[in-house]
């Protein structure tokens, strides 16, 4: 039914001094920027601006009440599937992560969610299965395949390749197989029977 691209919004969770994050979220946009099939939205957290308030829509009006919610929600609204890049801190994922999702709501609703994590010994998977239940209460749905770095930073050489490229690139274009179903279904269902609907 679709032909042209569907729009993947790849979002940077760390917003620390001196993260790792944006490591990771190069070597993984390098590989989603082979897909012909989609287009790239790079959300950056650190880039932006979320009050810490979280979701903030009167009921009565629909409207975001703040501007930069408002500016995000578009970019979020006009995604068909997304990637979330998270570190591992303390067992979980980062604050700023959390404010970002929980601004906005119905825009994630019946769109697909992939994850790229990074982080010691876990690789980030603790943040990850937490992220899944948080998605999950969004109305999204979650991709099985993920992507994880153990120690990371041993993971990449000083050019920001990872070390061993053919194992982390294969997991990379499954995850992104898996996500390019899931958007292209699920944009499907959203255009002939709106959700919620």
């Amino acid at each position: 039914m679709f032909d042209d691209p569907f729009r993947l919004a790849v979002i940077i969770g760390s917003v620390r001094e001196g993260r790792f994050g944006p490591t990771v979220a190069n070597w993984f946009l390098g590989q989603a920027r082979q897909h012909e099939d989609l287009v790239v939205d790079v959300i950056d957290l650190a880039e932006i601006s979320l009050p810490a308030t979280g979701q903030a829509r009167p009921v009565s009006t629909g409207e975001y009440d703040s501007p930069e919610v408002r500016a995000f929600a578009a970019r979020i609204d006009a995604a068909d599937a997304f990637v979330v890049i998270t570190p591992e801190y303390n067992h979980g994922y980062p604050g700023p992560l959390k404010i970002a999702i929980d601004s906005v709501h119905p825009e994630w609703q019946a769109k697909p969610v992939g994850f790229v994590s990074y982080g010691g010994v876990s690789g980030g998977l603790r943040s990850v299965e937490q992220l899944r239940a948080v998605f999950a209460e969004l109305h999204a749905v979650t991709i099985r395949e993920t992507v994880s770095f153990t120690m990371a930073h041993s993971q990449f050489d000083e050019n920001g390749t990872p070390r061993d490229a053919e194992t982390v690139n294969l997991a990379a274009k499954i995850l992104l197989d898996q996500i390019t179903w899931w958007a292209r279904r699920l944009r499907e269902a959203r255009t002939a029977h709106p959700y919620g609907a």
